[in-house]
């Protein structure tokens, strides 16, 4: 049995190095099924949905437990190689493979039969390659169709393996879903499928002289099964009322996984997707306007700067202020103790502000945005390490200590800053739901009574989900990252070092909530 080729120093370095970083970006990363993934020695082709540019590659990296593989062989498009940045070192440095691309080429012709024979080689060798099926990475709802590499190189390997009938390759596909993938402190759900496994003896329609009906067969079960475990939808309006229609059946916020969150998202997702395609009918009509009615009411929430559970669970006004005094109190407290280690904080955060902000001047957003989880990235890596050995040089007689405590410190003052921020976002939604006239919150508690059931009766009748989702889904699963199980975890969590207790899935490192997307155009 192959043996895989040995990690280079380097790609551990990397692995290790964006693993820290990745954790410190991302607010909670949730890996699936992890133990599917075929272990070193078997060929293996790893592909996923492509929508964050070299953060969905450095993702799997750190993704892949080191004792399923003990690396993963990554492409990029050829431009990114040989050019003097950091991120062109970084790439070349992980052993990464170039691939042109006819869009990059000046006669839009290319060659790439050599890279095509490494990788088969890699293969053989027993190592696990990396390759993305839509052939681009891109800010859109919708997941790109799926270029047929993947299938004719199965087919290939398995051609000049046809002598070794139980020879053996694997197909690990992968679902990456980011709650909000350019955001500081957003969510990230990797979910890996159970593998494709591919014989000459059980596949012998993959063998050349090949029907090119086959490639796209395979090619099709590819994007099925990607497509499966994330967010696929042709606009941004279609997943922004998926996402409110999830809230409403199901208002756990991290009292559930976040993958059954993800799961019930996509179910409305792919039920909202259908109709839309289909043709208008007296059937449909009730689904249809309950999408339409779904829009409005998430624009008047929008509109207010408000969230569903501030309608759903009405306060009193006595209690409101109360709960306000006590928000301000613990936000101007958290904040107070966060300005120290924010000094340190500070030429991070406007240095990735500054690169992003020029970045995004550079094209349109489809084409731009989907780097700029990147751009973060490499750029608060950078300015932090340079934070942290100015802090180091500076207080030199205590080096040893400093070398240590800088970043703990900084860890630490990002946890207070987390909950300060959180604590006043809180604070703005109540003084918010404060200034909204009463005769408003009863008319849109009205509406929401209506819409929550028709929701309730969409999702279980249509859609065949649980009928009462609070308790299925809140027992459902085990102990996951980040998770809330009941409300002694919830108060223990609040203190936690490792992270911060959320009590949504979709909050960021922001004093508002995000729940709009950019214009389609």
């Amino acid at each position: 049995m192959p043996q895989g080729t040995p990690t280079p120093w380097s790609y551990a370095l990397i692995r290790l190095l964006f693993r820290f970083v990745l954790k410190i970006f991302y607010g909670t990363i949730v890996i699936e099924n992890a133990d599917l993934i075929p272990e070193t020695g078997r060929p293996c082709i790893v592909c996923a949905n492509h929508s964050n540019s070299l953060t969905d590659a450095l993702l799997l990296v750190t993704s892949i437990p080191t004792w399923k593989r003990n690396m993963l062989r990554l492409t990029a498009k050829a431009t990114q190689f040989g050019r003097p940045t950091f991120t062109s070192w970084l790439i070349e440095s992980a052993g990464t493979v170039p691939l042109q691309r006819k869009k990059d080429s000046p006669d839009g012709t290319v060659d790439n039969s050599q890279v095509m024979a490494n990788l088969m080689m890699a293969l053989e060798n027993g190592d696990a390659v990396c390759l993305f099926p839509e052939g681009l990475s891109r800010y859109h709802p919708t997941i790109a169709p799926l270029k047929t590499g993947v299938a004719r190189l199965v087919s290939d390997v398995l051609s000049r393996n046809r002598d070794n009938p139980d020879f053996e390759i694997s197909v690990q596909t992968c679902s990456i879903t980011y709650m909000h993938r350019q955001h500081f402190r957003s969510d990230v759900l990797v979910t890996f499928h159970a593998p494709m496994i591919f014989t000459p003896k059980d596949n012998p329609e993959l063998l050349e002289p090949v029907d090119f009906a086959n490639i796209r067969a395979v090619t099709a079960k590819l994007h099925d099964k990607i497509s499966s475990g994330t967010f696929d939808a042709p606009s941004w309006d279609l997943i922004r009322n998926a996402k409110l229609a999830a809230r409403m059946y199901a208002p756990l916020g991290t009292m559930m996984t976040l993958g059954d969150h993800v799961r019930i998202v996509r179910t409305f997702i792919d039920e909202f997707k259908t109709l839309q395609n289909s043709l208008a009918s007296t059937e449909d009509d009730g689904s249809k306007k309950l999408q339409h009615d779904l829009k409005i009411y998430q624009d008047q929430l929008a509109k207010l700067s408000i969230k569903d559970d501030r309608i759903r669970r009405p306060l009193s006004r006595r209690t409101i202020l109360s709960r306000m005094l006590v928000r301000l109190i613990w936000a101007i407290c958290l904040l107070t103790i966060s300005l120290p280690g924010l000094l340190l904080w500070f030429p991070v955060f406007g240095t990735t502000f500054y690169a992003v902000h020029n970045f995004k001047k550079t094209g349109p957003i489809f084409d731009t945005w989907d780097e700029i989880a990147q751009y973060k990235l490499i750029y608060g890596l950078m300015s932090g390490i340079c934070v942290w050995f100015t802090a180091v040089a500076f207080t030199w007689p205590f080096a040893l200590v400093t070398f240590f405590l800088v970043p703990a410190f900084m860890w630490m003052t990002l946890r207070w800053f987390e909950d300060a921020v959180a604590a006043f976002r809180a604070f703005s939604s109540l003084l918010r739901l404060l200034l909204v006239g009463k005769s408003t919150l009863k008319t849109m508690r009205e509406n929401r009574k209506d819409l929550h059931a028709r929701v309730m009766n969409f999702a279980v009748q249509k859609l065949g989900l649980p009928d009462d989702p609070e308790f299925y889904f809140s027992h459902a699963g085990g102990k996951e990252k980040g998770r809330i199980q009941g409300s002694w975890d919830s108060k223990a969590r609040y203190f936690s070092i490792k992270r911060r207790r959320k009590r949504d899935w979709n909050e960021t490192l922001r004093l508002y909530d995000k729940v709009d997307y950019p214009d389609e155009e």
